[in-house]
């Protein structure tokens, strides 16, 4: 049952005659003397009373009688062609045709009062702020609502006309008789409401209003609607003012606007262009979680963002990336698990174990900060930044780094604190799933479910909270000090052109990091390709044939000893510079000649300027190399 507010705006069809006494714009005075309608087509399009010689023939064939008409007369001054703007059918493409009717319309000046207030005193916010001007450029501007519709589906109007006396009743339900003149002899009208009447009402109307149910008083108000900016006026503005008005509270607090899926090149997916994306196609493809993550990667609030296969890409390896971690960790839990009593208690328990190593403690406070961190995103509707963070933790920090700096912990036999690894991959995946829960949905549950965890699924799950007993502070940074070192150790075997089969060792120096290197060396040996790893606090007895590699507390030293042949790499950097300097030379010559420059395509011209700058920049990497070398 509706509770609809309406007057009724009589507007005649057709064309009113009207007598000097009365205004010829005043359509409800006509009506309200009864004078004489008449009509210049019907909703047929066939021709009205207005000129009897054309009365009951088809509009369009009508216009050229007008015109043979007028011609027969002398009236006909001159026809010419020329533009102007033409409504059309989206459907079948046909002119549309201004019809006058009667219609039914809201008055608005009385309900947009309070819905601007409930936007200007902060009771409900748009998010971002920018789009209020959209809302308040329609609703401080707003006209009557016409809400007749004359569709096939929809609300009915809850009007009724007395077929003897013509009387309009606006009832709840249809009444038994005429409350003018006593007949029984009623009718409902035919029209039904405006789509987006009805739609405002959802936020309670699907609650059981106006009864005060137990859904009602639990639901209504909700906390967060999320729209388009397309349908601010259309939906958001018509929702505000309906709930206000008929439960006296506005039905959301927070209004997100998110922008519009547009194709690659930035124009709006339609009908007419052909260029709409199937979803249950791509599903197919690529997984529905590949979907919603490329859908949310790298966006903003409010907007538009470009339909791009190659994020759908980057979307499914990311799947692929985090399945096959997965498969890793829940492998050696199975192996590991054996061997410890009580693993299952053991791996579900919250609390810390007590042998944990510096590579653990790190990823613990990295998972830690995050959580935090992406919290405080989801709460600011900052989705496209949380996107992005869970998916660079879980690819790099987790899976690049973490997993290889445990990996040695786990294939050792003698490690002694297998145990601890076990139990953080099992705590930092767990975590990572949660975060990642709401974007990828169905990955995270299926790869929950198989882990060590208190909850049946992730969707009843404790979110993942900061917790100041895992912060580890000291950790953190010497780990991130070894990795710009492994990092810096790669690159420099790349630009000595060192084969990874070759060992060498390391030598660090320093004093705030000796323990946590001694304690991680089987790792160190293994990401940073060293046989053998010496710790010193000074730089006594180092090798003269050696480079060094410094970060803040630590520095690396890499002895060459067996690694390079100087003389056979110093040859070949020699021969590889001068193959280089001759291309520069011809790059330079080439883009020097002005009957090149003026003639060729600005294609090519581009081409010959991107080799440039590629030569230029490996002859500077080999010289470097060789200065190395030397």
């Amino acid at each position: 049952m509706l509770l609809i507010l309406l007057f009724f705006y009589c507007v005649p069809r057709g064309v009113v005659k009207l007598t000097p006494a009365h205004d010829p714009n005043d359509y409800a005075a006509a009506l309200a003397h009864d004078l004489e309608i008449i009509e210049v087509f019907d909703e047929n399009f066939k021709m009205g009373n207005l000129v009897p010689e054309l009365k009951g023939m088809d509009l369009l064939e009508a216009r050229e009688e007008i015109v043979k008409m007028l011609e027969k007369n002398g009236d006909l001054v001159k026809i010419e062609d020329y533009t102007h703007n033409v409504g059309k059918c989206y459907r079948c493409h046909s002119t549309i045709e201004p019809h006058i009717s009667k219609q039914w319309f809201v008055k608005m000046e009385p309900l947009a009062k309070p819905a601007n207030e409930a936007i200007r005193r902060g009771k409900v916010k748009f998010i971002p702020q920018k789009y209020e001007k959209t809302y308040f450029a329609w609703m401080d501007n707003v006209k009557d609502w016409c809400i007749s519709r004359q569709l096939w589906w929809g609300h009915r109007i809850p009007a009724y006309y007395c077929d003897d006396c013509k009387e309009v009743m606006v009832a709840h339900d249809k009444p038994g008789k005429c409350t003018k003149c006593g007949s029984e002899h009623l009718h409902q009208d035919e029209d039904t409401l405006d789509t987006w009447f009805s739609s405002a009402l959802w936020p309670f109307s699907t609650l059981g209003w106006p009864e005060q149910t137990e859904d009602f008083k639990y639901f209504y108000p909700t906390s967060t609607l999320v729209t388009g900016y397309d349908i601010i006026f259309f939906w958001v503005a018509r929702m505000i003012f309906s709930g206000i008005e008929h439960t006296g509270v506005e039905p959301f607090k927070d209004v997100v606007i998110h922008g519009i899926v547009r194709d690659a090149q930035g124009r709006k997916m339609s009908k007419s262009l052909g260029n709409g994306i199937d979803p249950l196609e791509i599903i197919d493809k690529y997984g529905t979680d590949a979907l919603r993550f490329s859908l949310i990667l790298g966006i903003s609030a409010g907007n538009d963002i470009r339909y791009m296969p190659e994020k759908l890409d980057q979307a499914s390896n990311f799947a692929n990336k985090l399945w096959n971690a997965s498969k890793f960790a829940l492998g050696n839990f199975a192996k590991i698990g054996e061997n410890i009593p009580n693993f299952e208690t053991f791996m579900i328990s919250d609390e810390i174990p007590s042998n944990l190593a510096y590579e653990d403690k790190w990823i613990l406070s990295k998972i830690n900060t995050l959580a935090k961190e992406i919290s405080y995103n989801i709460d600011k509707y900052d989705l496209g930044v949380a996107c992005s963070k869970i998916y660079d933790f879980i690819w790099n920090e987790f899976c690049d780094w973490y997993i290889e700096m445990v990996k040695p912990r786990l294939y050792d036999e003698e490690s002694t604190n297998k145990d601890a690894a076990v139990w953080t991959l099992n705590k930092v995946l767990a975590n990572s799933l949660k975060l990642l829960h709401p974007i990828m949905p169905f990955i995270t549950e299926e790869i929950f479910a198989k882990l060590y965890s208190k909850d049946e699924s992730i969707m009843i799950s404790k979110w993942p909270e900061y917790k100041e007993k895992l912060s580890f502070e000291n950790e953190g940074k010497g780990i991130e000090a070894l990795k710009e070192i492994i990092v810096g150790i790669r690159n420099l075997r790349t630009n000595m052109n060192i084969h990874p089969s070759k060992k060498s060792n390391l030598i660090f120096i320093t004093t705030e990091f000796e323990e946590m290197i001694n304690s991680s060396k089987t790792m160190l040996q293994k990401l940073g390709f060293a046989e053998n790893i010496e710790v010193k606090q000074n730089r006594t007895d180092i090798p003269e044939d050696s480079s060094c590699i410094m970060v803040d507390g630590i520095e690396a030293i890499i002895p060459f000893g067996d690694l390079v042949d100087k003389e056979e790499e110093r040859k070949r950097l020699e021969n590889e510079i001068t193959k280089l300097e001759s291309e520069v030379a011809r790059c330079e010559k080439m883009l020097s000649n002005p009957g090149f420059v003026s003639k060729a395509p600005e294609a090519k011209i581009n081409e010959e300027k991107e080799k440039l700058a590629k030569y230029q920049e490996m002859l500077k990497a080999s010289k470097e190399r060789l200065e190395t070398i030397k």
